[in-house]
């Protein structure tokens, strides 16, 4: 696959530009703390505008050589409306597809097979209260059934339904997904769902009995999480994530 694809910028908005390379960062950052599953997850966000159109990555290219041009523009159908060599998996669009149409401030999602969040999910517990990660996961968290590859189109209402209003969503036996209305915050999110899952399989690990979180705690994380994040939310560090990947690899904003 060729993954020197000529820039775009030229062709779309400001906005789209500036969508495209958070995007494009996020698939890196995706990579660099090895949540990537070769090919088969995606993350995908809404292109600025009145136009219901979304960027997902090209089918076959990995987390690490997504660039901002290479990402592919299609409709809510899962259909290309700006011309790319890139194919989309329709599998990664279906479960992506169902959440945008649902949830309007749902622009970006965040869906992953991570080998933690897969082993929690495979858990009739799910996730537990027992680490400072898992309570704000647990403030705003929905499960999901396992019902195969996502393929079927009747699946849709049923994950929405059990996304519902909620940030974390929890693939039984399938693996993570995270929304938001911008990518700092999904990737924030999905950063503290990963790291909850590790330490509860950590945790458990070691055999010994494992200490819960007062629900009185639980039920004050997000306004916890409002007065430590200073109301920025993701993007207090997301500059310095930026920083990261430009220190060690900035062809993800080409």
């Amino acid at each position: 696959m060729n993954t020197n694809d000529p820039s775009v910028k030229g062709h779309v908005s400001a906005a789209e530009w500036e969508q495209r390379v958070n995007l494009a960062a996020c698939y890196r950052l995706a990579a660099h703390y090895k949540w990537d599953d070769l090919i088969f997850t995606h993350i995908s966000a809404r292109v600025p505008g009145p136009e219901h159109h979304f960027l997902i990555n090209p089918y076959g290219m990995l987390f690490e050589e997504v660039t901002a041009s290479s990402l592919v523009k299609v409709n809510s159908n899962g259909e290309k409306v700006m011309p790319s060599p890139f194919e989309i998996n329709p599998a990664g669009f279906t479960i992506h597809s169902a959440i945008h149409a649902a949830r309007e401030d749902a622009k970006c999602v965040l869906h992953l097979h991570s080998r933690n969040g897969v082993a929690v999910g495979a858990q009739r517990g799910g996730v537990l209260p027992i680490s400072q990660q898992s309570i704000f996961v647990l403030s705003s968290l929905g499960y999901h059934n396992y019902e195969g590859v996502a393929l079927n189109e009747a699946e849709k209402p049923r994950l929405v339904a059990d996304l519902s209003d909620k940030s974390f969503l929890m693939l039984r036996n399938h693996g993570l997904l995270t929304v938001s209305d911008n990518i700092p915050d999904m990737f924030l999110l999905m950063y503290i769902f990963e790291s909850a899952c590790a330490i509860q399989t950590r945790a458990q690990s070691g055999g010994g009995e494992l200490i819960s979180i007062d629900p009185r705690i639980v039920a004050g994380a997000q306004a916890a999480a409002k007065q430590v994040l200073r109301g920025a939310g993701g993007g207090l560090a997301w500059p310095g994530l930026l920083r990261m990947l430009d220190r060690r690899d900035a062809t993800y904003r080409e």
